[in-house]
């Protein structure tokens, strides 16, 4: 019988998977299609292919002996990292970028709290 913990995070990360999907048809239908420079179309991108791929990795948290752990590193990277992203892309603003480097090795640490 699954965790509790790796219940939620398998839940977390499908309905994450169901936001990415939405966002890359909106990336792709919208706006790459708008007048915004193509470096922010490129974050845009970038966000997106993080924040899908992460949310997969999500999937593979209940197998993993530290759930809580990884799935907590995942969870807050992706939500830094691309949040950051996601919203530099949006607003034009570059502000929360600088939380990006932390997303990221929290998305690294993740990788590694699955082979625990």
């Amino acid at each position: 019988m699954a965790s509790a913990a790796g219940t939620l995070f398998r839940r977390v990360g499908a309905l994450s998977g169901a936001g990415a999907v939405g966002l890359a048809a909106y990336g792709a239908h919208g706006f790459r299609r708008s007048d915004r420079d193509e470096y922010l179309k490129e974050l845009y991108e970038t966000a997106n292919k993080y924040h899908f791929l992460h949310s997969l990795a999500l999937l593979a948290v209940p197998q993993c002996r530290k759930p809580i752990v990884a799935g907590t590193f995942f969870t807050l990277g992706m939500g830094l990292f691309c949040g950051a992203f996601y919203y530099h892309a949006w607003s034009g603003d570059p502000t929360l970028t600088r939380a990006a480097p932390y997303g990221g090795s929290l998305l690294i640490l993740g990788w590694a709290a699955l082979a625990l």
